[in-house]
C-alpha cells in the first residue's frame, strides 16, 4: 500500500511528522442523517477547527437522544468518527453525535454575548477547567431596510397601474410592541443564535450586555426620579457615548494610544453648549492646540457632521435589550462594567473579547481560536425577470442549489455564486458554469452559521 507523508499545518515547530495511509482515512464518509452524506477529508472542518497557536476549540458532542454533552477535543472527535462511534450533525460549528450510550457528567458553561447592530460576539467559558471552549463573531444582515424600500416601490407601481382601487378607511394601525422589520430580524437572530448554541453546548448561564450608556440622561440632564431609573454618573456616561461614537480615537489626529478627553466642538467661550452634539473626543495635545477655535476653524469641518450622526446600534439596543433578556432568561450586564474588566485584562476592544469578558473570562484562562460567520438570506422568494412580454414575476419555487451553498466539484469545494437555466446549472466562485448533476452538495450556505 502506498504511504503518503502528510504535513500538518498547525503542528508545533519541530514536531515529528507521522506518515498516514493514502487510503481509508484521507477520504472517509460520514453520515449526517437519512440519505444526506458529507465527505470529510484533510481539509475538513474538524481539521480547520484545530490549531496550536491557541487552545484547540472544543467540538460540541450530543448523546444518542440529541442532548448536549461536554465538548471534546478535535482529536478525540476524529477518532470517534474513524471508529464509526459518532456521526456529523453540524458542519459549522463542527458537531458530532454519539452512536453509543455514555455517561453524562457535565460542568457548568457560561455564555457571554455582546450583541450589536451589525455584529454579535459570542464566548462560552468553562470556569471549572479555566478555558474558553467556543468563540465566534456573527455578522448580521444589513440589507433589510434597502430591500423593504425596494418592495414598497414595486407595490406602489403596481397599485398605480390599477384602473380602480376600492377605498380603504380601516388602515392598519401600529400595535403595541411593534418593531421595525430590520430591528425585529436582529432580535429574532439573536434569540435563534442563543437557542442554537444551547442545543450544542450544556450552557447553564447566559449573560448579555444590554446597554453602554443612558441616552435620556444625555438629552435631558434634569431628568430624575421615576423618569430616570437606569443611569450611572452623568460625566462617565457621556464620555463612554463619545468614545463609542468616535471609534475610541482622537477626531483630529487619529491617535488611539493616549488618554482621550471630552472636548467642545464650539468652545463654551464662543457660545457653545454642553449638548452631546457639541461634544467630541480628542487627545490633550490637540485640545490645547485648538484652544478657543471651533472645529471648522481648526481645519476639521467634518467633525461637526460626524457629531450629528445617529448611532443605529444605540437605538437597536434601546429597543430590544429587555426583550432579549426576557426571552432568553438571561442576566443583564452593562458596558461600563465590560470596559473596566477589559481594561484590567489589557486586551483590545472587539465583540469577541467583550463577550469573553462578559462570560467572566480571566487572564488565567486559555483562549480558543474563533470562527467568523456571516448571516445569509435564504432567498426562498425572489423577484425575477421572465420571458419577453411577460414582465416581472415572483419565483416561489426553491431550486435544489442556491447562492452561497457549498458544493464539491472535481474534488474541490466551491461556493455557488448563481443559478440559471431554471435551476439546472450553477455558477461557481471560479466563474465556471456547471450542471448540478456534476456537483455534490456539501452543506447549505444559509442561516446564521454559513
Amino acid at each position: 500500500m502506498q504511504k503518503l507523508s502528510v504535513e500538518l499545518k498547525n503542528a508545533p515547530w519541530g514536531a515529528p511528522q507521522a506518515p498516514r495511509s493514502a487510503s481509508g482515512g484521507l477520504n472517509r464518509e460520514v453520515t449526517l442523517s437519512g440519505d444526506r452524506k458529507v465527505l470529510a477529508d484533510n481539509g475538513s472542518d474538524v481539521d480547520r477547527q484545530s490549531g496550536k497557536t491557541e487552545q484547540d476549540p472544543r467540538v460540541p458532542v450530543l448523546n444518542m437522544r440529541g442532548e448536549p454533552l461536554m465538548p471534546t477535543t478535535p482529536g478525540k472527535a476524529r477518532r470517534l468518527l474513524d471508529q464509526d462511534k459518532a456521526e456529523v450533525v453540524c458542519r459549522k460549528p463542527f458537531s458530532i453525535q454519539l452512536k453509543y450510550a455514555t455517561g453524562e457528567n457535565k460542568q457548568p458553561l457560561k455564555l457571554g454575548k455582546d450583541p450589536g447592530y451589525e455584529q454579535t460576539g459570542i464566548s462560552i467559558v468553562d470556569k471549572e477547567n479555566e478555558r474558553e471552549v467556543f468563540g465566534a463573531e456573527v455578522r448580521h444582515r444589513t440589507d433589510i431596510p434597502r430591500k423593504m424600500l425596494r418592495r414598497s416601490k414595486y407595490r406602489r407601481n403596481r397599485r398605480n397601474r390599477l384602473w380602480y382601487r376600492k377605498p380603504r378607511f380601516d388602515n392598519p394601525k401600529t400595535e403595541d410592541g411593534w418593531l421595525a422589520p430590520s430591528v425585529e430580524h436582529k432580535l429574532d437572530s439573536n434569540v435563534r443564535l442563543t437557542e442554537k448554541l444551547k442545543e450544542l453546548f450544556p450552557i447553564t448561564e447566559t449573560v448579555i450586555e444590554v446597554a453602554k450608556f443612558d441616552q435620556q440622561k444625555m438629552r435631558n440632564p434634569e431628568i430624575e426620579g421615576i423618569e430616570y431609573q437606569h443611569g450611572t454618573l452623568y460625566g462617565y456616561n457621556v464620555k463612554h457615548y463619545l468614545l463609542e461614537k468616535f471609534d475610541y480615537q482622537c477626531v483630529y489626529c487619529g491617535d488611539e494610544d493616549v488618554p482621550l478627553e471630552v472636548e467642545h466642538i464650539v468652545p463654551k467661550s464662543r457660545g457653545g453648549t454642553d449638548r452631546v452634539d457639541n461634544l467630541t473626543i480628542s487627545c490633550p495635545d490637540c485640545n490645547q492646540e485648538k484652544g478657543d477655535q471651533t472645529a471648522e476653524e481648526f481645519g476639521h469641518p467634518e467633525v461637526q457632521e460626524r457629531a450629528k450622526e445617529t448611532l443605529k446600534e444605540t437605538a437597536f439596543m434601546n429597543q430590544v435589550r429587555w426583550k432579549l433578556v426576557d426571552e432568553l432568561d438571561a442576566e443583564p450586564t452593562y458596558g461600563h462594567i465590560t470596559k473596566k474588566n477589559r481594561t484590567d485584562m489589557d486586551i483590545e476592544k472587539s465583540h469577541i473579547n467583550d463577550a469573553f469578558v462578559i462570560a467572566e473570562g480571566t487572564d488565567d484562562m486559555e483562549r480558543c481560536k474563533h470562527i467568523t460567520s456571516e448571516q445569509v438570506r435564504r432567498n426562498n422568494r425572489s423577484l425575477q425577470i421572465t420571458r419577453k412580454r411577460y414582465g416581472r414575476s415572483i419565483r416561489k419555487q426553491r431550486y435544489d442549489l442556491q447562492p452561497n451553498d457549498l458544493v464539491r466539484y472535481e474534488s474541490k469545494e466551491h461556493r455557488v455564486k448563481g443559478v440559471h437555466c431554471k435551476g439546472s446549472r450553477v455558477v461557481l466562485d471560479n466563474g465556471k458554469s456547471v450542471s448540478i448533476k456534476d456537483v455534490e452538495l456539501v452543506c447549505y450556505g444559509k442561516g446564521l452559521f454559513s
